[in-house]
C-alpha cells in the first residue's frame, strides 16, 4: 500500500521542489530553509515510528513556542498519527483528563513541565512513551526530543491509505466543564487560506506571532496559513508588549495576529517616535475593542482586518471593510451565519442571539466521546458557537459577548460584555472585566475589574458615573476593583474563572458600603 501524503506535506514538497534554499521559518537568529523543513519533519516521523508510534495513534505536545514543536507536529502528520497541543498552563486533574481523554500514546514536553507530566502519568492507561524537550532521559522519561530528531532523513516507510489532516485534536478552554476534544482531522483550512489572501500577504514575505502554537490561532493561521500561502513564518517564544514592534522590524514581518486583550496592552506602551516606522501592513484580528481601533491603526500605521473563527468547526466571519467593532460578514467558502433565538429561530437585525453557522460539506469535527454533545452543538444542521451576537442591515455581524460569560440580577440577564463595552470606553480605563459574585439576596451582584490607563487618575464614582445612561440601571456593578493587569490566557483573554473565584476582596469598592447613589439617567 502506498503512503498517502496530506495537503500540508504535498505543499511542503512543492516547496522544496520550488525554491529549496528559500527561507521558511525565522526563530531568534536562525532561518530555516523549506530543504531543511522536510527533511526536519521527515526525521521527526522516522523517529516516532522507532518510539513505537502508528497511524491513527495520538501524540501529545506539550511545549512552549520552539521549532522542535513544529518538526514533532509535522512528522506526526507525515506517519498518519494525530497532533494532540496542549496548554502549557494545564496541571493535576485538568492536565490528566486531557491526556486520559485522548489516549495519547506518547506525550512530548518541555523539561520544566517534567514533574507535572509525571504527576499525572499513574492516570494514563494508554501512555506509552514520555518523550523530553531540553532536559535529560531518566526514570520514566524513556527518549529525548534530540533524539526523536536524530531519525532517518528519508520518507517514512508506513502503510497509510487515509493521511492526517493539518491538525489532529485540539482541547478547548473548558470554560463549561472540562476540556472537549476536538477531532479535527477533516478541518477545512480554506476559510484560513481566504482570510491570509484578504489580508494581502504575498509569498516570500513574512508573518509574525509570538501567540502559543497550542492554539489553533498560531498553529491553523500563522504556521499552516504561511505554508498555504507560501508565506515566510517569524515565530517568537511568546508575545512580549515591549519588543512587539522591535521584532516586526527585525523581522521585516508584513502581518501579525492578536488576540484579546493584546491591542490595548500593545496601546498600553509608552508611545515612540518611530511607532508608526515598521513594515507592517496589516494586522489580523480576533475582538479588537472598538474604542481602540483607530487609535491602534492611527498609531502604528496599519490596517486592522478583523475576523472570528473557532476551532470547534470550520467557518470564518470577515471584516475586511473596515467597519469598526465587526467581526465581518458571512459566506466565506460557503459557510452560512445566522443569529438566533433559544429556540433556534433567526432573528432579525439589531437582536441579539446565539451565532450558529453550517459548513457546506456538513460536519467536519466532533467532540472526542462526546456523541450527545456534538449532536447538541450541531443542532437542526448548525453549529452553535455559544457566543451571542447580532448583525446590522448591511449583513456585518457583531460580538456581544458569551452566553457562559453571563450574570443574574434582579431577574435580569446581563452580559460581561455590555458591561466592559462601556467600561473600556471611559477615557481612563484601558481595560475591564466583568464578573458575577455572589448576593446575599440570591442571584448574583456585578463586579468590574478594571486596568486604569497610564497615568490616569480614576476613582470608582467615576467608573459608575460614566456608567449611567450608558448602560441598563440593572447592569452598573455594585463592586470595582483597579487592578495592575487582568488575569490572562495564554492567548491573552480575560480569564474570568480566575476573576470569579477571587471574588470580593480587601481592596474592592463597594458603592452600597460607600454610600454611593446612582445618578438618575
Amino acid at each position: 500500500m502506498a503512503r498517502a501524503q496530506g495537503a500540508v506535506e504535498q505543499l511542503i514538497r512543492s516547496r522544496v521542489a520550488d525554491h529549496p534554499d528559500d527561507t521558511w521559518l525565522k526563530w531568534r537568529d536562525e532561518e530555516v530553509p523549506w530543504r531543511d523543513v522536510l527533511s526536519l519533519a521527515q526525521r521527526a516521523a522516522n523517529g516516532l515510528l522507532e518510539l513505537g508510534v502508528r497511524p491513527g495513534e495520538r501524540v501529545a505536545i506539550m511545549m512552549a513556542n520552539h521549532p522542535d514543536f513544529i518538526w514533532v507536529h509535522l512528522g506526526v502528520l507525515l506517519i498518519g498519527a494525530s497532533s494532540v497541543p496542549v496548554n502549557i498552563s494545564q496541571r493535576g486533574a485538568t492536565l490528566a483528563h486531557i491526556l486520559a481523554d485522548s489516549d495519547a500514546t506518547a506525550v512530548v514536553f518541555d523539561e520544566d513541565l517534567r514533574d507535572a507530566v509525571l504527576a499525572v502519568r499513574s492516570d494514563l492507561p494508554a501512555l506509552r512513551h514520555l518523550v523530553v524537550h531540553g532536559g535529560q532521559v531518566g526514570g520514566e522519561v524513556d527518549w529525548d526530543v534530540e533524539r526523536l530528531l536524530a531519525g532517518a532523513d528519508r520518507e517514512p516507510d508506513v502503510e497509510l491509505a487515509e493521511p492526517t489532516g493539518g491538525v489532529g485534536m485540539m482541547y478547548t478552554s473548558g470554560t463549561t466543564g472540562p476540556p472537549k476534544g476536538v477531532v479535527a482531522t477533516n478541518y477545512d483550512l480554506s476559510p484560513i487560506t481566504t482570510l491570509l489572501e484578504a489580508s494581502g500577504v504575498r509569498p516570500g514575505e513574512t508573518m509574525y506571532t509570538g501567540l502559543p502554537l497550542f492554539h489553533g490561532n498560531a498553529l491553523l493561521v500563522s504556521m499552516l496559513g504561511s505554508i498555504f500561502i507560501d508565506a515566510r513564518l517569524a515565530l517568537a517564544p511568546r508575545f512580549t508588549a515591549s519588543r512587539f514592534f522591535d521584532d516586526l522590524r527585525r523581522y521585516d514581518a508584513a502581518e501579525f495576529n492578536t488576540l484579546g486583550g493584546m491591542i490595548s496592552i500593545l496601546l498600553k506602551q509608552p508611545p515612540r517616535p518611530d511607532d508608526r516606522d515598521n513594515p507592517v501592513r496589516v494586522l489580523l484580528s480576533a475582538g479588537c475593542p472598538p474604542d481602540r481601533w483607530r487609535e491602534f491603526e492611527e498609531r502604528f500605521g496599519v490596517r486592522i482586518i478583523e475576523w472570528f473563527g473557532m476551532v470547534d468547526s470550520p467557518g470564518i466571519l470577515l471584516n475586511d471593510a473596515g467597519r469598526v467593532g465587526s467581526m465581518g460578514r458571512s459566506g466565506v467558502s460557503g459557510v452560512e451565519f445566522r443569529v438566533v433565538d433559544d429556540d433556534d429561530r433567526p432573528v432579525g437585525p439589531g437582536t441579539t442571539g446565539e451565532l450558529v453557522f453550517r459548513h457546506p460539506k456538513g460536519r467536519m469535527t466532533t467532540y472526542h466521546k462526546l456523541p450527545e454533545v456534538t449532536d447538541e452543538a450541531y443542532r437542526n444542521g448548525w453549529f452553535h458557537s455559544g457566543d451571542l451576537a447580532e448583525y446590522d442591515g448591511d449583513g456585518f455581524f457583531y460580538y456581544r459577548g458569551r452566553k457562559t460569560e453571563s450574570m443574574r440580577r434582579l431577574g435580569e440577564n446581563i452580559s460581561a460584555w455590555e458591561i466592559e463595552t462601556v467600561v473600556n470606553a471611559h477615557p481612563g480605563v484601558l481595560e475591564s472585566a466583568a464578573h458575577p459574585v455572589a448576593s446575599e439576596l440570591g442571584e448574583h451582584e456585578v463586579k468590574v475589574c478594571v486596568v486604569p490607563r497610564p497615568d490616569a487618575s480614576v476613582t470608582p464614582a467615576d467608573i459608575l458615573d460614566f456608567c449611567v445612561g450608558r448602560m441598563a440601571r440593572h447592569a452598573i456593578p455594585r463592586y470595582v476593583e483597579f487592578l495592575d493587569e487582568l488575569p490572562k490566557t495564554a492567548t491573552e483573554r480575560n480569564q474570568y474563572a480566575a476573576l470569579r473565584a477571587r471574588g470580593v476582596t480587601p481592596t474592592t469598592w463597594d458603592r452600597e458600603q460607600a454610600g454611593y447613589q446612582l445618578q438618575r439617567s
